[in-house]
Protein backbone atom coordinates (compact mmCIF):
# COMPACT_ATOMS: atom_id res chain seq x y z
CA UNK A 1 0.00 0.00 0.00
CA UNK A 2 1.30 3.43 -0.94
CA UNK A 3 0.53 6.41 1.28
CA UNK A 4 0.09 9.38 -1.05
CA UNK A 5 0.09 12.26 1.41
CA UNK A 6 -2.12 13.87 4.01
CA UNK A 7 -4.81 14.90 1.55
CA UNK A 8 -5.64 15.41 -2.07
CA UNK A 9 -5.03 18.93 -3.25
CA UNK A 10 -8.14 21.07 -3.00
CA UNK A 11 -8.21 21.35 -6.80
CA UNK A 12 -7.94 17.58 -7.30
CA UNK A 13 -10.66 17.01 -4.73
CA UNK A 14 -13.04 19.51 -6.33
CA UNK A 15 -12.47 18.04 -9.79
CA UNK A 16 -12.95 14.51 -8.50
CA UNK A 17 -16.15 15.37 -6.64
CA UNK A 18 -17.55 17.17 -9.65
CA UNK A 19 -16.78 14.19 -11.87
CA UNK A 20 -18.16 11.77 -9.30
CA UNK A 21 -21.33 13.79 -8.89
CA UNK A 22 -21.92 13.84 -12.63
CA UNK A 23 -21.37 10.09 -12.86
CA UNK A 24 -23.55 9.29 -9.88
CA UNK A 25 -26.49 11.35 -11.09
CA UNK A 26 -26.23 10.35 -14.72
CA UNK A 27 -25.49 6.63 -14.54
CA UNK A 28 -29.03 5.37 -14.05
CA UNK A 29 -29.82 1.72 -14.62
CA UNK A 30 -31.40 1.27 -18.07
CA UNK A 31 -33.98 -1.07 -19.44
CA UNK A 32 -31.99 -4.05 -20.56
CA UNK A 33 -31.94 -5.15 -24.16
CA UNK A 34 -30.93 -8.64 -25.20
CA UNK A 35 -27.45 -8.95 -26.65
CA UNK A 36 -27.12 -10.80 -29.93
CA UNK A 37 -23.57 -12.14 -29.85
CA UNK A 38 -22.76 -15.19 -27.77
CA UNK A 39 -19.74 -16.88 -26.20
CA UNK A 40 -19.19 -20.49 -25.17
CA UNK A 41 -17.62 -20.77 -21.71
CA UNK A 42 -16.82 -24.43 -22.28
CA UNK A 43 -18.44 -25.61 -19.05
CA UNK A 44 -18.06 -29.37 -18.42
CA UNK A 45 -21.76 -29.88 -17.72
CA UNK A 46 -22.79 -28.09 -20.90
CA UNK A 47 -25.09 -25.07 -20.95
CA UNK A 48 -22.08 -22.79 -21.34
CA UNK A 49 -23.48 -20.50 -24.03
CA UNK A 50 -23.91 -16.93 -22.81
CA UNK A 51 -24.90 -13.70 -24.51
CA UNK A 52 -22.59 -10.72 -24.64
CA UNK A 53 -23.68 -7.26 -23.61
CA UNK A 54 -23.87 -4.37 -26.04
CA UNK A 55 -22.48 -0.91 -25.37
CA UNK A 56 -25.04 1.19 -23.49
CA UNK A 57 -26.95 -1.68 -21.90
CA UNK A 58 -25.32 -1.18 -18.50
CA UNK A 59 -24.09 2.17 -17.14
CA UNK A 60 -20.36 2.84 -17.55
CA UNK A 61 -19.85 -0.60 -19.09
CA UNK A 62 -18.82 -1.12 -22.69
CA UNK A 63 -20.01 -4.04 -24.76
CA UNK A 64 -18.86 -7.66 -24.80
CA UNK A 65 -19.20 -8.43 -21.11
CA UNK A 66 -20.64 -11.89 -20.47
CA UNK A 67 -24.25 -11.60 -19.34
CA UNK A 68 -24.98 -14.04 -16.54
CA UNK A 69 -28.06 -12.26 -15.16
CA UNK A 70 -29.75 -8.89 -15.60
CA UNK A 71 -31.30 -8.21 -12.18
CA UNK A 72 -29.52 -8.20 -9.89
CA UNK A 73 -26.72 -7.65 -12.42
CA UNK A 74 -24.16 -10.42 -12.89
CA UNK A 75 -21.67 -9.48 -15.61
CA UNK A 76 -18.51 -11.49 -16.28
CA UNK A 77 -15.22 -10.29 -17.72
CA UNK A 78 -14.10 -12.27 -20.82
CA UNK A 79 -10.70 -13.95 -20.41
CA UNK A 80 -9.40 -12.02 -23.42
CA UNK A 81 -9.57 -8.81 -21.35
CA UNK A 82 -7.02 -10.20 -18.89
CA UNK A 83 -4.55 -10.53 -21.75
CA UNK A 84 -4.63 -6.77 -22.38
CA UNK A 85 -2.86 -5.67 -19.21
CA UNK A 86 -2.35 -6.31 -15.52
CA UNK A 87 -5.15 -3.94 -14.50
CA UNK A 88 -8.72 -4.74 -15.54
CA UNK A 89 -10.40 -1.72 -17.21
CA UNK A 90 -13.31 -0.25 -15.26
CA UNK A 91 -15.70 -0.63 -18.18
CA UNK A 92 -14.83 -4.35 -18.44
CA UNK A 93 -14.72 -5.09 -14.71
CA UNK A 94 -17.11 -7.84 -13.61
CA UNK A 95 -20.27 -7.06 -11.64
CA UNK A 96 -22.00 -9.06 -8.92
CA UNK A 97 -24.92 -7.97 -6.70
CA UNK A 98 -27.07 -10.01 -4.33
CA UNK A 99 -30.23 -7.88 -4.39
CA UNK A 100 -31.81 -6.12 -7.36
CA UNK A 101 -32.87 -3.05 -5.36
CA UNK A 102 -29.82 -0.96 -6.24
CA UNK A 103 -29.93 2.87 -6.31
CA UNK A 104 -29.86 4.02 -9.92
CA UNK A 105 -28.19 7.28 -8.90
CA UNK A 106 -26.24 8.64 -5.94
CA UNK A 107 -25.84 12.35 -5.16
CA UNK A 108 -22.16 12.74 -4.33
CA UNK A 109 -22.71 16.06 -2.55
CA UNK A 110 -25.48 14.76 -0.28
CA UNK A 111 -23.93 11.36 0.43
CA UNK A 112 -22.73 10.59 3.96
CA UNK A 113 -20.78 7.69 5.44
CA UNK A 114 -21.98 6.86 8.95
CA UNK A 115 -19.66 5.41 11.61
CA UNK A 116 -21.44 4.34 14.79
CA UNK A 117 -21.78 1.69 17.48
CA UNK A 118 -18.99 0.98 19.95
CA UNK A 119 -17.19 4.27 19.31
CA UNK A 120 -16.52 7.38 21.34
CA UNK A 121 -17.56 9.80 18.60
CA UNK A 122 -20.13 8.74 15.98
CA UNK A 123 -19.36 10.20 12.55
CA UNK A 124 -21.29 11.31 9.50
CA UNK A 125 -18.65 11.98 6.84
CA UNK A 126 -19.17 13.66 3.50
CA UNK A 127 -17.06 12.52 0.56
CA UNK A 128 -15.12 15.77 0.86
CA UNK A 129 -14.35 15.09 4.53
CA UNK A 130 -13.39 11.50 3.84
CA UNK A 131 -11.08 12.50 1.00
CA UNK A 132 -9.28 14.94 3.30
CA UNK A 133 -7.84 11.96 5.20
CA UNK A 134 -4.45 10.52 4.16
CA UNK A 135 -4.80 9.00 0.72
CA UNK A 136 -3.56 5.49 -0.04
CA UNK A 137 -3.32 3.32 -3.16
CA UNK A 138 -3.20 -0.44 -3.52
CA UNK A 139 -3.36 -2.96 -6.36
CA UNK A 140 -5.63 -5.83 -5.36
CA UNK A 141 -7.64 -8.61 -6.97
CA UNK A 142 -11.38 -8.58 -6.39
CA UNK A 143 -12.69 -12.14 -6.94
CA UNK A 144 -16.17 -13.52 -6.39
CA UNK A 145 -16.29 -16.50 -4.03
CA UNK A 146 -18.04 -18.47 -6.77
CA UNK A 147 -15.69 -17.56 -9.61
CA UNK A 148 -15.36 -20.59 -11.95
CA UNK A 149 -18.37 -22.31 -10.34
CA UNK A 150 -19.46 -23.50 -13.77
CA UNK A 151 -16.45 -25.83 -13.83
CA UNK A 152 -17.43 -27.72 -10.67
CA UNK A 153 -18.21 -31.38 -11.34
CA UNK A 154 -20.63 -32.63 -10.17
CA UNK A 155 -22.44 -29.39 -10.93
CA UNK A 156 -23.62 -27.23 -8.04
CA UNK A 157 -26.39 -24.59 -7.85
CA UNK A 158 -25.70 -20.88 -8.19
CA UNK A 159 -24.43 -18.54 -10.87
CA UNK A 160 -22.55 -20.65 -13.40
CA UNK A 161 -19.57 -18.34 -13.79
CA UNK A 162 -16.67 -19.03 -16.09
CA UNK A 163 -13.27 -17.73 -14.94
CA UNK A 164 -14.09 -14.03 -15.31
CA UNK A 165 -15.78 -13.18 -12.01
CA UNK A 166 -12.62 -11.39 -10.96
CA UNK A 167 -10.61 -8.30 -11.75
CA UNK A 168 -7.50 -6.44 -10.65
CA UNK A 169 -7.56 -2.69 -10.05
CA UNK A 170 -5.47 0.02 -8.46
CA UNK A 171 -7.74 1.21 -5.66
CA UNK A 172 -7.47 4.73 -4.24
CA UNK A 173 -9.02 5.75 -0.94
CA UNK A 174 -8.33 5.93 2.77
CA UNK A 175 -7.40 3.38 5.39
CA UNK A 176 -10.32 2.02 7.37
CA UNK A 177 -8.07 2.29 10.42
CA UNK A 178 -7.86 6.07 10.03
CA UNK A 179 -11.66 6.36 9.91
CA UNK A 180 -12.11 4.11 12.95
CA UNK A 181 -9.43 5.97 14.87
CA UNK A 182 -11.20 9.25 14.14
CA UNK A 183 -14.40 7.78 15.62
CA UNK A 184 -12.51 6.37 18.58
CA UNK A 185 -13.13 2.62 18.95
CA UNK A 186 -13.92 1.91 22.60
CA UNK A 187 -12.89 -1.02 24.79
CA UNK A 188 -14.81 -4.23 24.21
CA UNK A 189 -15.14 -3.87 20.44
CA UNK A 190 -15.15 -7.27 18.72
CA UNK A 191 -16.15 -6.81 15.07
CA UNK A 192 -16.89 -4.10 12.53
CA UNK A 193 -19.98 -4.49 10.33
CA UNK A 194 -20.41 -2.89 6.91
CA UNK A 195 -23.62 -2.06 5.05
CA UNK A 196 -24.34 -0.47 1.67
CA UNK A 197 -27.14 1.35 -0.10
CA UNK A 198 -28.61 -1.74 -1.79
CA UNK A 199 -31.77 -3.16 -0.22
CA UNK A 200 -33.54 -6.55 -0.12
CA UNK A 201 -36.30 -6.95 -2.67
CA UNK A 202 -38.72 -8.43 -0.12
CA UNK A 203 -39.62 -7.62 3.47
CA UNK A 204 -38.21 -10.89 4.78
CA UNK A 205 -35.01 -10.68 2.74
CA UNK A 206 -31.88 -10.25 4.89
CA UNK A 207 -30.05 -6.97 4.36
CA UNK A 208 -26.61 -7.67 2.89
CA UNK A 209 -24.02 -6.91 5.58
CA UNK A 210 -20.54 -8.28 6.23
CA UNK A 211 -18.19 -8.03 9.20
CA UNK A 212 -14.47 -8.20 9.95
CA UNK A 213 -12.74 -8.86 13.26
CA UNK A 214 -11.66 -5.66 14.97
CA UNK A 215 -7.93 -6.40 14.56
CA UNK A 216 -8.35 -7.16 10.87
CA UNK A 217 -10.39 -4.01 10.35
CA UNK A 218 -7.63 -1.96 11.94
CA UNK A 219 -4.64 -3.66 10.33
CA UNK A 220 -3.86 -0.66 8.10
CA UNK A 221 -4.47 -2.55 4.84
CA UNK A 222 -8.27 -2.67 4.70
CA UNK A 223 -9.37 0.38 2.70
CA UNK A 224 -12.39 2.48 1.88
CA UNK A 225 -11.97 3.19 -1.83
CA UNK A 226 -13.49 6.05 -3.80
CA UNK A 227 -11.60 5.39 -7.04
CA UNK A 228 -10.41 2.46 -9.13
CA UNK A 229 -7.76 2.79 -11.81
CA UNK A 230 -7.66 6.54 -11.28
CA UNK A 231 -11.38 7.23 -11.81
CA UNK A 232 -14.45 7.33 -9.56
CA UNK A 233 -15.93 3.91 -8.93
CA UNK A 234 -18.47 2.90 -11.59
CA UNK A 235 -22.02 2.80 -10.25
CA UNK A 236 -22.24 -0.99 -10.61
CA UNK A 237 -18.88 -1.50 -8.89
CA UNK A 238 -19.91 0.36 -5.76
CA UNK A 239 -20.02 4.12 -6.33
CA UNK A 240 -19.36 6.22 -4.34
CA UNK A 241 -17.45 4.08 -1.78
CA UNK A 242 -16.40 0.47 -1.58
CA UNK A 243 -14.69 -1.55 1.11
CA UNK A 244 -11.41 -3.14 -0.03
CA UNK A 245 -10.33 -6.25 1.89
CA UNK A 246 -7.10 -7.30 0.14
CA UNK A 247 -6.49 -11.03 -0.11
CA UNK A 248 -10.07 -11.94 0.85
CA UNK A 249 -12.97 -12.91 -1.37
CA UNK A 250 -15.24 -10.20 -2.73
CA UNK A 251 -18.20 -11.00 -0.48
CA UNK A 252 -16.48 -8.77 2.10
CA UNK A 253 -15.88 -5.91 -0.36
CA UNK A 254 -19.16 -4.15 0.41
CA UNK A 255 -20.32 -1.87 -2.43
CA UNK A 256 -22.00 1.54 -2.07
CA UNK A 257 -20.66 1.49 1.49
CA UNK A 258 -22.76 3.85 3.62
CA UNK A 259 -22.73 2.50 7.18
CA UNK A 260 -19.98 1.19 9.48
CA UNK A 261 -21.01 -0.20 12.86
CA UNK A 262 -18.51 -1.26 15.51
CA UNK A 263 -19.93 -4.23 17.43
CA UNK A 264 -19.22 -5.47 20.95
CA UNK A 265 -20.34 -9.01 20.04
CA UNK A 266 -19.91 -11.44 17.13
CA UNK A 267 -22.07 -10.60 14.14
CA UNK A 268 -24.76 -13.24 13.63
CA UNK A 269 -26.58 -11.74 10.67
CA UNK A 270 -27.55 -14.14 7.86
CA UNK A 271 -24.66 -13.24 5.56
CA UNK A 272 -22.10 -14.00 8.27
CA UNK A 273 -23.61 -16.92 10.21
CA UNK A 274 -25.46 -18.84 7.47
CA UNK A 275 -24.35 -17.74 4.01
CA UNK A 276 -20.81 -18.04 2.60
CA UNK A 277 -19.85 -20.98 4.79
CA UNK A 278 -17.16 -23.37 3.54
CA UNK A 279 -15.88 -26.77 4.70
CA UNK A 280 -13.30 -26.31 7.44
CA UNK A 281 -10.70 -28.23 5.44
CA UNK A 282 -7.75 -27.40 3.19
CA UNK A 283 -8.96 -25.87 -0.08
CA UNK A 284 -12.52 -25.93 1.34
CA UNK A 285 -13.01 -29.37 -0.20
CA UNK A 286 -15.39 -32.22 0.56
CA UNK A 287 -16.90 -35.22 -1.24
CA UNK A 288 -20.26 -34.91 -3.02
CA UNK A 289 -22.98 -36.19 -0.72
CA UNK A 290 -20.83 -35.97 2.41
CA UNK A 291 -22.82 -34.88 5.47
CA UNK A 292 -22.12 -33.02 8.72
CA UNK A 293 -18.92 -31.40 7.52
CA UNK A 294 -17.79 -28.62 9.92
CA UNK A 295 -17.87 -25.20 8.28
CA UNK A 296 -16.37 -21.76 8.78
CA UNK A 297 -16.98 -18.40 7.08
CA UNK A 298 -15.15 -17.98 3.79
CA UNK A 299 -12.17 -15.63 4.02
CA UNK A 300 -8.75 -15.79 2.34
CA UNK A 301 -8.30 -16.39 -1.38
CA UNK A 302 -6.21 -19.21 -2.83
CA UNK A 303 -3.48 -18.93 -5.50
CA UNK A 304 -4.60 -19.12 -9.15
CA UNK A 305 -3.09 -18.71 -12.62
CA UNK A 306 -4.37 -18.68 -16.18
CA UNK A 307 -3.19 -18.70 -19.78
CA UNK A 308 -4.76 -15.63 -21.40
CA UNK A 309 -3.53 -15.57 -25.00
CA UNK A 310 -4.14 -19.16 -26.14
CA UNK A 311 -7.81 -20.21 -26.22
CA UNK A 312 -8.83 -23.82 -25.80
CA UNK A 313 -8.68 -25.93 -28.98
CA UNK A 314 -6.21 -23.57 -30.65
CA UNK A 315 -4.20 -25.00 -33.55
CA UNK A 316 -0.44 -24.44 -33.22
CA UNK A 317 2.17 -25.12 -35.88
CA UNK A 318 4.54 -28.01 -35.10
CA UNK A 319 8.08 -26.83 -34.36
CA UNK A 320 7.20 -23.15 -34.38
CA UNK A 321 8.21 -21.07 -31.33
CA UNK A 322 5.16 -19.79 -29.47
CA UNK A 323 4.95 -17.33 -26.59
CA UNK A 324 2.37 -18.09 -23.91
CA UNK A 325 1.37 -15.44 -21.43
CA UNK A 326 -1.12 -15.00 -18.67
CA UNK A 327 -1.88 -13.82 -15.16
CA UNK A 328 -1.35 -15.23 -11.69
CA UNK A 329 -2.13 -14.12 -8.17
CA UNK A 330 -1.15 -15.56 -4.83
CA UNK A 331 -4.45 -15.15 -3.00
CA UNK A 332 -3.69 -13.60 0.38
CA UNK A 333 0.00 -13.01 -0.39
CA UNK A 334 2.32 -12.43 -3.32
CA UNK A 335 3.34 -14.66 -6.22
CA UNK A 336 6.61 -16.55 -5.66
CA UNK A 337 6.74 -18.57 -8.89
CA UNK A 338 4.68 -19.48 -11.95
CA UNK A 339 5.46 -22.85 -13.55
CA UNK A 340 4.53 -23.82 -17.10
CA UNK A 341 4.01 -27.23 -18.74
CA UNK A 342 3.27 -28.33 -22.32
CA UNK A 343 3.04 -32.07 -21.61
CA UNK A 344 0.01 -32.24 -19.30
CA UNK A 345 2.09 -31.62 -16.18
CA UNK A 346 4.69 -34.36 -16.67
CA UNK A 347 7.44 -31.72 -16.63
CA UNK A 348 7.52 -28.11 -15.52
CA UNK A 349 9.71 -25.06 -16.00
CA UNK A 350 9.61 -21.59 -14.52
CA UNK A 351 7.87 -18.85 -16.45
CA UNK A 352 9.21 -15.30 -16.61
CA UNK A 353 7.39 -13.00 -14.20
CA UNK A 354 6.39 -9.45 -15.08
CA UNK A 355 6.52 -6.37 -12.87
CA UNK A 356 5.33 -6.72 -9.29
CA UNK A 357 2.53 -4.17 -8.85
CA UNK A 358 1.80 -5.28 -5.30
CA UNK A 359 1.42 -8.57 -3.44
CA UNK A 360 -2.39 -8.61 -3.70
CA UNK A 361 -2.62 -7.93 -7.44
CA UNK A 362 -2.26 -9.84 -10.70
CA UNK A 363 1.26 -10.74 -11.82
CA UNK A 364 1.92 -11.16 -15.54
CA UNK A 365 3.95 -14.16 -16.73
CA UNK A 366 5.41 -15.35 -20.06
CA UNK A 367 6.90 -18.59 -21.38
CA UNK A 368 8.12 -19.63 -24.82
CA UNK A 369 7.56 -23.19 -26.05
CA UNK A 370 7.63 -25.46 -29.08
CA UNK A 371 5.32 -28.41 -29.72
CA UNK A 372 7.56 -31.12 -31.22
CA UNK A 373 4.96 -33.38 -32.79
CA UNK A 374 1.49 -33.31 -34.29
CA UNK A 375 -1.58 -34.14 -32.27
CA UNK A 376 -3.25 -33.19 -29.00
CA UNK A 377 -1.29 -31.41 -26.28
CA UNK A 378 -2.27 -29.99 -22.90
CA UNK A 379 -0.82 -26.73 -21.61
CA UNK A 380 -0.86 -26.16 -17.87
CA UNK A 381 0.16 -23.29 -15.60
CA UNK A 382 0.68 -23.37 -11.84
CA UNK A 383 1.12 -20.58 -9.30
CA UNK A 384 3.04 -20.92 -6.05
CA UNK A 385 2.55 -18.06 -3.62
CA UNK A 386 4.95 -16.45 -1.18
CA UNK A 387 3.70 -18.73 1.60
CA UNK A 388 4.69 -21.80 -0.44
CA UNK A 389 1.12 -22.78 -1.29
CA UNK A 390 0.53 -24.09 -4.84
CA UNK A 391 -2.48 -24.91 -6.94
CA UNK A 392 -3.33 -28.62 -6.57
CA UNK A 393 -3.43 -31.21 -9.36
CA UNK A 394 -7.05 -32.12 -8.64
CA UNK A 395 -9.90 -29.61 -8.31
CA UNK A 396 -11.48 -28.98 -4.96
CA UNK A 397 -15.26 -29.40 -4.57
CA UNK A 398 -17.96 -28.17 -2.22
CA UNK A 399 -21.71 -27.81 -2.54
CA UNK A 400 -21.59 -24.02 -2.88
CA UNK A 401 -19.07 -23.93 -5.71
CA UNK A 402 -16.71 -21.69 -3.75
CA UNK A 403 -12.95 -21.18 -3.92
CA UNK A 404 -12.06 -23.20 -7.04
CA UNK A 405 -8.36 -23.97 -6.92
CA UNK A 406 -6.69 -26.32 -9.40
CA UNK A 407 -3.99 -26.24 -12.05
CA UNK A 408 -5.93 -24.98 -15.08
CA UNK A 409 -5.41 -26.81 -18.38
CA UNK A 410 -5.72 -25.65 -22.00
CA UNK A 411 -6.14 -28.30 -24.69
CA UNK A 412 -4.46 -27.42 -28.03
CA UNK A 413 -3.64 -29.25 -31.25
CA UNK A 414 -0.28 -29.19 -33.03
CA UNK A 415 -0.67 -29.23 -36.82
Amino acid sequence: MKIMGNMMSSLDRRLFLRQAGMLGLAASLPKFAHAQQTIDLGLPGGNGIRTLTQAGEFPQKSGDLILQRTRAPLLETPMSVFDEGVFTPNDKFYVRWHWADIPDSVDAEAFRLTVRGHVGKPLSLSLKELMALPRVEMAAVNQCSGNSRGFFAPRVPGGEWGHGAMGNAKWTGVRLKDVLDRAGVTAGAVQVRFNGLDQPTSQDGPDFMKSLGIDHARDGEVMIAYAMNGKPLPLLNGFPLRLIVPGWYATYWVKMLSDIEVLDRPDENFWMKTAYQIPDRPFATMKPGEQNVPTVPISKMLPRSFVTNIPADSKIAVGAPVKARGIAFGGDCGVKEVSFSTDDGQSWRSAKLGADEGKYGFRRWEAEFVLPERGAHTIKVRCTNAAGESQPDQPNWNGSGYMRSVIEAVAVEAV
